[in-house]
Formats: structure tokens, C-alpha cells, sequence
């Protein structure tokens, strides 16, 4: 039997922005963060855009959850070097597929002008259960958007009204993805990082019932990766050209 084909790299010629889309805070802290912490390393600028602000996702109030976990995705950011974070308000729990979640997005595409676009799995089977339905209608939105974006007949008014000229972003790569077709290498110090970048969210962490802890399990996702890949540590994703 022949050996399993490693993980090639991902293609990351002329790679000067990246926006990660997903519904909440804490969402990108699950190993994706450690390729974030590799980009931004490098000079990449890196937008995040939460569809959400997690408000529904803890026993308080959602008034005053969802600016403690804006704080704490703000220290998240902070430990992997994103300085541009964004939020849209959608309700979490309660994200809607449809037009005016693609125009969102779309609208924030235009703006940030990424050559990559990062998502989560937004399969209905992720994470060893059922995946939550906020990530898969972030995941699929995303997908959307990134076309939605390039032409120039589709949300008109983003150009006519707001100046925002079409952008077609060359990648968009899914994380947490059971198939993936590439990897992004990883060393220690963004091992190191993506650990961090979970811990920040103290307060969630605290509110998961029996959370295993991030310096545990953030650096067996990635050995899992680097063995996929031919390295130490890596980021397994997803990828399609657009």
C-alpha cells in the first residue's frame, strides 16, 4: 500500500490580506489562530469579521455578554497580532441565510480587499456531532459573498451608494474542514499563540462545561496537522480557488 500523499502548503504567492469570517467570538481561537499568528508575523494583514457577538452563548444576559466577549475577542486578537476586528450585529443563535447576510459580508470584502478569504467547517457533521447552526450558515455565507463581491451586477448599491467596488478575492480557504487539501505550516511560537488566543476568553471558557484546557488539545490539532503535512505543526484547510 502506498504511503498517504502529504498535505501540500498552501499557496500564499503575493498573500497581503486575509479576512477569517465566522459567526462568533472564540470561533477562530480552535487552531486557525495559529496560521493568523503566522501571518501577521510575515506582514499579512489580517481583518477578523464576526457575524455575531456571542451575546446568547453564556447564562447572563445577552446585554451583558456581548460586550465582555467583544473585550475578550479583543485580547484573542491581540495574542496573534489582528488589530482589525469587526462585528455585524446579526443575532447569535439566530443568524439568517439570505441576501442581506451575503450583502453584509459582501460589503466587508469590498472594503478589506482580501486575497484570502478563511471560514470554519460549515458542514451539517463537524466536530465529532452536529455542528452548530450559526457556523453553517456563516460558513456557506462566506462562500457566497466572496462571488457576490467579484460581480458587479449583484448588491449594485454597494457601488452606486456606497463606492465599493467589486473585489474578487483569488482564495478561500475552509478550517476544521475532515477533508482538507492544504496546510499551512506552523511553528512553536504560533503554537504558543493559539494557545494564548483561546485562553483569553476566560469567562466563556469558564461558563463550558468541562472545557478541556487549551494548552492541551490546541497542540494536538495542530500536531494532527503537521503530521498530515510533513511538518512539526500545521494548520489543515480546505481550499479553492476562486
Amino acid at each position: 500500500m502506498d504511503a498517504p500523499t502529504a498535505l501540500p502548503p498552501l499557496p500564499e504567492d503575493g498573500l497581503q490580506r486575509v479576512l477569517c469570517v465566522v459567526a462568533h467570538p472564540d470561533d477562530m481561537e480552535y487552531g486557525a489562530s495559529a496560521a493568523v499568528a503566522a501571518w501577521t508575523a510575515a506582514g499579512v494583514e489580517v481583518t477578523y469579521l464576526l457575524l455575531t457577538r456571542g451575546e446568547a452563548g453564556m447564562a447572563e444576559p445577552p446585554e451583558i455578554v456581548a460586550s465582555l466577549r467583544e473585550t475578550e475577542q479583543r485580547s484573542a486578537c491581540a495574542q496573534v497580532g489582528v488589530a482589525d476586528l469587526r462585528h455585524l450585529d446579526h443575532p447569535d443563535g439566530m443568524l439568517e441565510p439570505g441576501l442581506v447576510l451575503r450583502r453584509d459580508i459582501a460589503r466587508v470584502i469590498r472594503q478589506a480587499r482580501p486575497d484570502l478569504v478563511l471560514t470554519a467547517n460549515f458542514e451539517v457533521e463537524a466536530y465529532g456531532g452536529l455542528n452548530q447552526a450559526d457556523h453553517r450558515v456563516a460558513g456557506l455565507a462566506a462562500v457566497d459573498a466572496c462571488r457576490d463581491a467579484a460581480n458587479p451586477w449583484v448588491f449594485r448599491e454597494l457601488a452606486e451608494q456606497e463606492h465599493l467596488a467589486p473585489w474578487s478575492t483569488r482564495t478561500l480557504a475552509v478550517a476544521g474542514h475532515p477533508d482538507p487539501t492544504h496546510a499551512k505550516s506552523v511553528g512553536q511560537r504560533e503554537v504558543d499563540a493559539a494557545v494564548a488566543s483561546l485562553h483569553a476568553h476566560e469567562a466563556y471558557l469558564a461558563h463550558v462545561t468541562d472545557h478541556p484546557v487549551p494548552e492541551e488539545f490546541i497542540p494536538e490539532i495542530l500536531r494532527q496537522g503537521g503530521a498530515a503535512a510533513g511538518t512539526d505543526h500545521a494548520v489543515a484547510l480546505r481550499v479553492h480557488e476562486l
